[in-house]
């Protein structure tokens, strides 16, 4: 019995090596390539328990997590050819095994290499079509969008998505600092004055409108007492005529009363020369009697 212990445990050493290589576990977090004598086989495995030849089948593992890219600041110019420096990162995964290893045997340094390269392109191409203020501010969230866009079908070559791309930060030499500066207080001054203008133009409208109301207001106001005069004048005309066939005597007496009122009740040092023996003292002859 002894004598065939150590074969038996020698051939289940062997089995046991055996069975080792010829299985492996795919873990949800990697994307896995088959190679059978250097040659790609199967891709892109589904997580779990698989098998493979003993030692002619080998298995290459990436990972799929999302992988950060951060690189370290570089010069790029814009539309005017002035240099920025400029702090980015990329995020990326591995989405297709196969395509990843035939398009970087499986290379990392290699495929962040091309992610890189990638990502100097496309800041690149939106650097040179826009001005240092587009990019340091209004413009800088739908640029990184851009970018995403279109660095997607490049990357899609390597078998890789783009996740994600930032800018950090973009920071600027003395001289395009000074130059920005003073392009932008231009522009708000530029764009002041416009705004003065236009406030100006409103309002010397909104001033004519009012003149036009007021003169049209006057206007009708006029219109409407010279009306309301000439009603007036025409019932006192009418009410006087009424009166006067009434009792002719009794109307030319108040009337001249009413002359007097006017002409001599007034206080001041204004001086009369009429004649005594005239109509407008007549009723003033008949109340005083003759002088004996």
């Amino acid at each position: 019995m002894n004598r065939w212990l150590v074969p038996i445990l020698i051939v289940l050493g062997l089995l046991a090596i055996l069975a080792y290589n010829s299985i492996f576990i795919v873990d949800e977090r990697e994307a896995v390539v088959k190679l059978r004598f250097g040659e790609m086989v199967q891709e892109n495995y589904e997580p779990g328990l698989h098998f493979k030849l003993p030692f002619a089948d080998r298995v290459l593992k990436f990972e799929r997590r999302i992988i950060t890219l951060d690189h370290r600041p570089e010069r790029f110019l814009t539309q005017e050819r002035k240099n920025v420096l400029v702090d980015f990162f990329v995020k990326w995964r591995i989405e297709d095994a196969g395509d990843f290893y035939r398009a970087t045997r499986g290379d990392m340094a290699q495929a962040r290499e091309r992610m890189l390269e990638i990502s100097r392109a496309g800041i690149r191409n939106e650097f040179a079509r826009r001005q240092v203020e587009d990019v340091i501010a209004a413009e800088r969230m739908e640029m990184m969008r851009l970018m995403v866009d279109r660095g997607r079908d490049a990357a899609s070559e390597l078998g890789v998505s783009i996740v994600d791309f930032r800018i950090k930060q973009i920071e600027l030499p003395d001289d395009v600092t000074q130059s920005v500066f003073d392009r932008m207080v231009n522009e708000r001054r530029r764009d002041a004055t416009l705004l003065r203008a236009q406030g100006e133009e409103g309002a010397e409208r909104i001033r004519a409108d009012a003149d036009r109301q007021r003169e049209e207001i006057l206007a009708d106001a006029y219109r409407r007492a010279e009306e309301i005069r000439g009603d007036g004048d025409a019932r006192a005309t009418e009410i006087y005529a009424t009166a006067y066939e009434v009792d002719r005597e009794f109307f030319s007496f108040y009337r001249s009363l009413t002359a007097y009122q006017r002409a001599l009740g007034q206080e001041g040092k204004d001086i009369m020369v009429l004649e005594p023996e005239g109509e407008f003292f007549r009723y003033f002859k008949e109340m005083i009697p003759e002088t004996q």
